[in-house]
């Protein structure tokens, strides 16, 4: 019975781990691109060069 019971626990233990490591990827991604969005310069309207 108690093994039963500790393989259940384990399992458990084990999905949230992997729900926990699927969600920080998640989110490091989402922050990565913001980041990669906020770093560049805003490009205004297109200009020609003066010669």
């Amino acid at each position: 019975m108690l093994n039963i019971i500790l393989t259940w626990v384990g399992a458990v233990l084990g999905i949230t781990v992997l729900l926990a490591m699927a969600c920080g990827a998640f989110v490091l991604d989402f922050d990565d691109s913001r980041g990669a969005r906020r770093g560049q310069p805003d490009i205004g309207e297109p200009t020609t060069p003066t010669t």
